[in-house]
């Protein structure tokens, strides 16, 4: 017995000498800080309650999603303030900070075990760039942000402000390169025309991968009339239905901001296409096939949306397409087309050609 004790004191030991030599990750001082943006659905959230400041996490999650969704993230937008606030009156939405901002941004579930990459957001980009030298805290850090709220949102712009004059100190004063991804690019763009001098000031390269800058018609259209998953395959019956999606998005300034472009010169122009029986003087049925521009799916979506509710706790609330929202959307468009990139700063539109953006939904 003596022996097999001495044994594993001595097993023990070897592994902490182990965990202690480990070989430090390579860290190149010569880089610039990178500050990574994601899109729609691409961080963490988290409700905090506010009565004992615990938190839980409601974005993303796989175990008991779809009910903890419901309960702690749909919202109703309130035009006072701009904001889509939470109807559940008791807890508050935030953003986790840790790791620099990159927790929330790296692996969405980091309690998935199996499966685990289809919750991945910046997780290889950032194994990648650790690899090449690149310090997380140092010239690595990520903006996580509530997706659910309008890109230009006062709140964001200002956190979006600290983080820049953050990263631009805790890397000695080196000007920063931002990489945007989906919607991301939409929220810098926001920023760099409310916010120019700080823009110019912090920023030496900006690169968009992928970024809707004319909008996601056939995205949006999709989403307010049929909802939307963001899991593919079988993991998505664990996930959040559809349906619980669909009445989230209705009240998120964000999404209407992802629609069509309307002062944009579309090659293709974006079309709502609905098949609908009629019946003529005769008597006789006829299929025929009606087209919609951008503007004119706007009536579409009143029609399909009028009277669209949710019970939360027993209270009906209503839940029809948001005027309010579309016209906040629009004031949003309008400031996305005054924006400018200064003359010192490098821009970099990534996108991809073997697969076309859809544009149209029938």
């Amino acid at each position: 017995m003596a022996v097999l004790l001495e044994e594993i004191v001595q097993s023990v030991e070897l592994w902490l000498k182990l965990l202690r030599d480990k070989p430090q990750p390579y860290v190149d001082p010569d880089l610039d800080p990178v500050l990574l943006v994601p899109g729609v659905a691409g961080s963490i959230l988290k409700s905090v309650d506010k009565a004992n400041g615990k938190d839980e996490r409601i974005w993303v999650r796989i175990l008991g999603a779809d009910h903890e969704f419901r309960t702690k993230l749909w919202s109703k937008f309130d035009p006072s303030t701009g904001r889509t606030v939470s109807l559940d009156p008791n807890s508050s939405v935030v953003v986790p900070e840790d790791r620099y901002g990159l927790y929330a941004i790296d692996v969405l579930d980091p309690d998935l075990i199996i499966g685990r990459d289809c919750v991945y957001y910046f997780h290889d980009m950032i194994v990648q760039m650790i690899k090449w030298g690149f310090q997380e805290g140092k010239t690595l850090f990520g903006f996580g942000y509530d997706f659910r709220q309008s890109n230009r949102l006062q709140g964001t712009m200002e956190q979006f402000a600290a983080k820049l004059e953050a990263v631009y100190n805790a890397s000695g004063g080196k000007k920063i390169n931002i990489i945007s991804h989906s919607m991301g690019g939409l929220l810098v763009k926001c920023f760099l025309s409310l916010h120019s001098d700080i823009f110019e000031k912090y920023v030496q390269k900006w690169i968009a991968i992928a970024a809707p800058f004319q909008g996601a018609p056939g995205y949006v259209t999709s989403a307010f009339l049929n909802g939307m998953s963001f899991v593919e395959g079988w993991e998505q019956n664990f996930f959040i239905s559809k349906w619980s999606m669909h009445q989230l998005l209705i009240e998120c300034p964000s999404i209407y901001e992802l629609m069509a472009c309307r002062n944009f010169h579309w090659e293709h122009i974006p079309l709502l296409e609905i098949w609908r029986e009629k019946k003529a003087a005769d008597g006789n049925s006829h299929i025929i096939l009606e087209s919609y521009q951008s503007e004119e799916s706007v009536e579409i979506y009143k029609e399909a949306l009028y009277s669209n509710t949710v019970n939360y706790n027993g209270e009906m609330i209503p839940l029809p397409f948001n005027l309010e929202i579309l016209k906040m959307a629009n004031e949003t468009c309008k400031i996305l087309s005054r924006a400018k990139i200064p003359s010192q700063v490098k821009f970099y539109n990534i996108y991809g050609t073997n697969l076309e953006t859809p544009h149209s939904v029938w």
